[in-house]
């Protein structure tokens, strides 16, 4: 998927919100790149990003929601297993009362059919997110959903 690159430090940055934002992989996913992308389409939008990596175990996830106190989570797959492994990161998540109503979203290459696969949206959101974005819709999608939700996102700063 060919995503286009954001405008780091140039004149379209947005007014900072100062809303804290943490990026993530899921546990099994090794790659990178789409995380930096993600941090940097963040930043570019005003928001205090924390990106904790790839292959992230649960575990230490919900430690850094706990430390980080973040206003959304953002989880990205592109190894395919993103509806696996986000379904039992986010049932775990929302079993922790202090957690439970953490805005967390997912995207990314959720399953391993690719786009003639089955779309993973209905049963990830079932299972407790708060948005799902499939690889094959792009970026669109994700930022109108960040705009959108700007307003609600400022009004959960500390």
């Amino acid at each position: 998927m060919s995503l286009p690159a954001p405008t780091h430090g140039t004149s379209a940055q947005a007014t900072t919100t100062g809303q804290r934002v943490l990026v993530s992989s899921v546990s099994s996913d090794s790659h990178t790149w789409n995380l930096v992308f993600l941090q940097l389409l963040l930043e570019d939008l005003g928001h205090q990003v924390t990106n904790i990596g790839s292959c992230v175990p649960d575990e230490l996830l919900i430690a850094e929601c706990r430390r980080v106190k973040p206003d959304m989570v953002v989880l990205s797959s592109v190894n395919g297993h993103g509806a696996l492994d986000g379904s039992r990161l986010i049932r775990r998540l929302r079993e922790q009362p202090d957690l439970s109503d953490l805005k967390v979203v997912i995207g990314g290459k959720l399953g391993i059919r690719g786009a003639e696969g089955e779309s993973h949206s209905q049963a990830l959101m079932a299972a407790g997110f708060d948005a799902v974005f499939e690889d094959a819709a792009g970026i669109t999608p994700f930022r109108r959903y960040l705009a959108a939700a700007a307003p609600a996102l400022q009004g959960t700063a500390a």
